[in-house]
């Protein structure tokens, strides 16, 4: 979403006959009136399936089209996050999935949890898995894509590649089916970049079908949807330490295939 420069406007106030000195002047004011944004964001009908829940986290299952945070404009404050804390007072958020993509996330409870969550996924002991379809005849069955990525500044919020100030990216892939036209891969990223399944899968020439920032027209009307889905996440409990593995079927993946 890129948001407009503020305008500025000037207005001329006149003073009133009997009215207070100081309530109004014949003096030119400037006043910057923010434009209301281009894009607001769609309010998902869709509810949050909990997947599990106990004193410490809740694990869910977002669907698309439902920021994970509040955005910016008052008017995009519906969230997974408002939403939870409505019935589970105190949830903080530790990572996130696009506005498109749905799928499995953790949710912290306390601050403990957010704390020990939030090291795991800095430590990279967080093992994450997506279902995506993406454009065309992907080949080899598995391959790795290792491409650095920094923000598209002037396009933001897109981000890009780049050798010379981007940050490390690296994802895994797995081919699950092939179709005429398209092929199932599972990924497995190992770093947690925004954008970063997108833009790597436009890099290697097949991108996610339904994508709005990086596909080119024909593949973004490929599917009403982004056809992204996170499908598990697999972490250490942040207090007792269990092993947790959650898992949501990536049914938006094959819908009308």
């Amino acid at each position: 979403m890129v948001w407009p420069m503020p305008s500025v406007v000037t207005c001329r106030l006149w003073t009133l006959p009997g009215a207070p000195d100081g309530l109004a002047t014949s003096s030119p004011l400037n006043f910057t009136v923010d434009p209301q944004p281009p894009y607001l964001v769609p309010h998902s009908k869709e509810p949050i399936r909990l997947l599990y829940r106990d004193e410490h986290l809740l694990i869910v299952d977002k669907p698309t089209l439902l920021l994970s945070v509040p955005g910016r404009h008052p008017l995009n404050h519906d969230c997974l996050l408002n939403r939870l804390d409505r019935q589970y007072p105190g949830v903080s958020a530790v990572h996130r999935l696009d506005l498109d993509t749905s799928g499995v996330m953790v949710v912290p409870r306390t601050r403990a949890a957010l704390s020990e969550l939030a090291r795991q996924f800095q430590s990279r002991q967080i093992d994450k898995t997506y279902f995506a379809r993406v454009a065309g005849y992907l080949s080899p069955d598995t391959g790795e894509i290792t491409l650095p990525l920094t923000r598209d500044w002037p396009n933001r919020p897109k981000q890009k590649v780049c050798f010379t100030t981007g940050k490390s990216a690296v994802t895994r892939w797995r081919v699950v089916a092939r179709e005429d036209e398209s092929t199932v891969v599972e990924l497995f990223p190992i770093t947690g970049r925004s954008h970063q399944l997108r833009i790597h899968l436009k890099e290697i020439g097949h991108p996610i079908l339904g994508c709005d920032f990086y596909a080119p027209e024909e593949v973004l009307n490929a599917s009403p949807r982004l056809l992204l889905h996170a499908t598990s996440i697999a972490f250490r409990h942040p207090i007792s330490g269990h092993k947790l593995t959650a898992h949501s079927p990536p049914r938006c993946i094959y819908a009308g295939a």
